[in-house]
């Protein structure tokens, strides 16, 4: 039985048969009552390097793999059945620097 399963996005598959997966967590500011992003980056095994960038994946986390992979096994989301359904790309957002301007106007 796994400790937790972390749902994320694969944000790079460049090294063989593991995959780094961000996973977002959401909670409410203990002071400000406010709803914070905080996101964690977790590598994973892949061992028919299937997973692509922008790819959704679930990696259960029992125990750890190696020194470096927190994460064992990945599955995508779906009706439980790795290899049954396909898999759904996430569209990433823009990096910061090409957002507008928020500089004040005279």
């Amino acid at each position: 039985m796994p400790k937790r399963i972390l749902q994320g996005t694969v944000v790079s598959d460049k090294n063989e048969k593991t995959v780094v997966v961000r996973v977002e967590r959401r909670f409410a500011h203990p002071v400000m009552r406010k709803i914070v992003r905080r996101t964690k980056n977790y590598k994973a095994h892949d061992e028919n390097n299937q997973y692509k960038v922008r790819f959704e994946a679930r990696a259960l986390a029992p125990r750890r793999e190696s020194c470096k992979k927190q994460a064992i096994g990945t599955e995508r989301p779906g009706n439980g059945r790795s290899s049954a359904f396909s898999a759904r790309k996430v569209p990433l957002g823009k990096p910061p620097w090409q957002y507008p301007s928020r500089a004040k106007k005279n």
